[in-house]
């Protein structure tokens, strides 16, 4: 598995978190942002937080040059000007992972609602903006970014679809290197929109019982 992963959008909450816990992980990641300087500032601040860890900052087409296993952190509403932004930056035979719900809070709604999406899901989209040879996944919708940057243990299943089993495979590795993280293959991409929907229920659940950190287990399933 490639030990190199650039976050695109990786200076939002989901993206440090996700970067601070791959880097425990002894993973070299790549910060990636619009802002190069605002990059490397959250980059050096991850650095701080991991002895030893490997982390840099970059301009989101940077990042996205510098590896062939990406992440898009990005909010729903900047993700198609985001694509379209990299579409020349992506390596040939590149995975992409995607984070992104269409959260209804990116038009002024609440974050309890989603949006529809014409594609049919934000995971359907980002495939339908890549270019041809680059493998979307969906996963990690549903983990808290308040829990990865808690540094408490992620007591979490990630759900994973995609439609190449490579792909989803090498995401699935990427997940479990996130102690206490469980991936379940969640079968196709078209299954992405099910999972996206779980989020806004788990805003939902934090709401109602003031909380910041709910997620999914499933049961009955060994792995």
């Amino acid at each position: 598995m490639n030990q190199t992963v650039a976050i695109i959008g990786g200076t939002g909450p989901e993206g440090r978190g996700l970067a601070l816990r791959w880097a425990q992980a002894g993973m070299r990641v790549i910060i990636g942002s619009r802002d190069q300087n605002r990059a490397r500032m959250v980059a050096q601040e991850i650095s701080e937080r991991v002895a030893g860890g490997k982390v840099e900052g970059m301009e989101n087409s940077a990042a996205a040059e510098a590896s062939d296993l990406l992440v898009l952190a990005v909010p729903f509403e900047g993700q198609a000007a985001t694509m379209k932004h990299l579409r020349e930056s992506f390596r040939p035979g590149a995975i992409l992972i995607t984070t992104v719900v269409p959260l209804a809070a990116g038009v002024g709604d609440r974050s309890t609602r989603t949006l529809g999406v014409w594609q049919g899901s934000a995971a359907q989209q980002a495939a339908e903006l890549a270019p041809p040879g680059v493998q979307v996944v969906a996963a990690l919708q549903n983990v808290s970014a308040a829990l990865l940057n808690s540094g408490v243990e992620v007591d979490c299943d990630v759900i994973v679809c995609a439609d190449d089993a490579a792909a989803k495979q090498v995401a699935s590795e990427l997940a479990r290197k996130i102690p206490g993280v469980r991936a379940l293959d969640g079968g196709a991409l078209e299954n992405a929109r099910i999972v996206e929907q779980i989020t806004p229920l788990l805003i939902t659940l934090n709401l109602r019982h003031k909380a910041r950190m709910a997620g999914i287990r499933i049961t009955g399933i060994d792995l």
